[in-house]
């Protein structure tokens, strides 16, 4: 295949769509669900008295600049002694999208939205996902309200969770609100437009950033990878951007790791099983202590999340730059996250990288459907209904939606690697700095620092592992399967 580099966008649509087929997903929606979409043409309204009116409160989503499916709205209130409380609302999905429903099934097949470089393929159609079942601005939406009071040390002191109609007064964009928080512009026109928004947004920022100090006081780590987007031109690629944390997606993370660990407590104290995210004891926490070691910093024999995110501190503040190589080593050597289905009262494998024993998904239901499961079982908790999934359904949605969620991560990685691939298909011959970031029989992967590129090692790879530096050369590259080939290069050439 050599691709017309004024074709890319469409080429990668195409890409997508085949790699989505192949791991079982979907990528376009039933006719039985687009009938069944038909058939609904408003958002749900409130029923019961247990449904709290909170719109007058100054709601407003940060998401990012081109996300319209809005899942979460915040806000915050200053309490005496320095506390302060925190309310995420979380949109009600369920109330439109029913268990079993023709429209559930096909988002119970794809368990999420699935994030290719030239194209989003949403979990649900986006008359729903971005527009009834969204949070969208100047709008009346029924959602699922966590509150949530926060010490002045950032630790939780209480919470409660109920059902409410809130109303965006405010859609606002991570990159923008980050650079209003660190001064870097004056006013934001949807910041000033409401009336005590901007003093709002600082107590969100204040919290958020005490949550998180706490946190990692506990030993939650401080990874940050790399997250690259194509830039296109027209249909052309011409670079791929770094996507990088700032103050507003702290805002956003912090309050959503919190909520999350309400919602599973809530559900537990009430007897509820749960759909929990894991991720267990590293399997290769010895080759984080050596890793650490080469950088002269003893980690313990045994795994330690307070003594690993000592290393990650030290080493972001020593090396910054490259921080985010070493962030995906430790990730990867982690292992990944994995749903499984807890029963309350049974001791629950926690997540590791969080420092967290309690943690679901549960607050983005338009985009994951372990979140929608979450919020069935929620609801029904509330309303004291009976529970809408027994147990052996439960264990077999949670080892679908890993399985899911791995193959949709393929597709997104493997589309990723083909915009990649068009990217530096001109390049082949030029040596580049690398870091090693997988080593296993199948194979041994290299991420160059230049780009945010991955690839594979087809020589040279004796005797390296995960975490080390080395010199490659780009010896192909093949589009349409997302390959991109490094040979290892020694100071003296080949």
């Amino acid at each position: 295949m050599n691709p017309n580099d004024n074709e890319a966008r469409a080429i990668l649509q195409d890409i997508a769509k085949r790699a989505m087929l192949a791991r079982g997903l979907l990528p376009e929606f039933s006719p039985k669900a687009l009938a069944e979409l038909g058939q609904i043409s408003a958002p749900a309204k409130a029923k019961g008295a247990k449904v709290r009116d909170m719109r007058n409160l100054i709601w407003a989503s940060i998401d990012n600049d081109d996300s319209l499916d809005l899942d979460q709205l915040t806000v915050a209130e200053s309490l005496p002694d320095g506390k302060m409380k925190i309310f995420v609302a979380v949109a009600d999905v369920d109330a439109l999208v029913k268990k079993g429903s023709a429209i559930d099934q096909q988002a119970r097949n794809n368990t999420t939205s699935v994030y290719t470089a030239a194209q989003t393929f949403p979990m649900l159609p986006e008359k729903l996902s971005t527009n009834l079942t969204s949070l969208n601005f100047n709008e009346d939406r029924l959602a699922n309200v966590v509150e949530m009071v926060i010490g002045a040390d950032g630790s939780l002191q209480d919470s409660n969770v109920y059902r409410a109609v809130v109303r965006n007064h405010a859609k606002l964009a991570y990159n923008s609100v980050a650079e209003w928080l660190d001064g870097k512009i004056e006013s934001i026109a949807e910041i000033v437009a409401v009336q005590g928004l901007a003093e709002n947004l600082r107590l969100q920022d204040r919290a958020a950033q005490s949550m998180k100090d706490y946190r990692h006081k506990k030993g939650s780590l401080s990874l940050e990878t790399i997250e690259a987007k194509p830039v296109f031109e027209g249909d052309s690629i011409l670079d791929l951007e770094v996507e990088e944390q700032n103050r507003a997606k702290e805002i956003i993370e912090n309050f959503m790791i919190e909520a999350n660990g309400v919602v599973i407590r809530f559900l537990a104290s009430r007897k509820i099983p749960s759909i929990r995210r894991v991720v267990r004891v590293p399997k290769r926490w010895d080759r984080i202590v050596q890793i650490a070691a080469e950088r002269a910093f003893k980690l313990p024999k045994n795994p330690d999340s307070k003594a690993l995110e000592m290393f990650l501190v030290m080493e972001k503040a020593a090396d910054p730059l490259r921080f985010p190589d070493l962030s995906l080593v430790i990730i990867k050597l982690l292992g990944k996250g994995e749903y499984v289905a807890e029963i309350p009262g049974v001791d629950a494998t926690g997540h590791f990288g969080l420092a967290v024993k309690d943690y679901t998904h549960s607050t983005a239901p338009n985009r994951r459907y372990p979140d929608l499961i979450t919020q069935r079982l929620l609801k029904a908790a509330i309303e004291g209904r009976p529970i809408p999934y027994t147990r052996d359904e439960l264990d077999d949605l949670a080892s679908h939606c890993t399985d899911k969620e791995d193959a949709a991560n393929k597709v997104e990685r493997q589309v990723g690697k083909s915009a990649a691939a068009l990217l530096l298909k001109s390049r082949i011959g030029e040596k580049f700095e690398a870091i090693v970031t997988g080593a296993a029989e199948k194979g041994t992967w290299v991420r160059i620092i230049e780009h945010p590129v991955e690839g594979m090692l087809k020589f040279g790879f004796e005797g390296v592992d995960v975490g080390d530096q080395i010199r490659v050369e780009l010896l192909s590259v093949d589009v349409e399967k997302g390959f991109i080939d490094f040979g290892r290069v020694d100071q003296k050439g080949r």
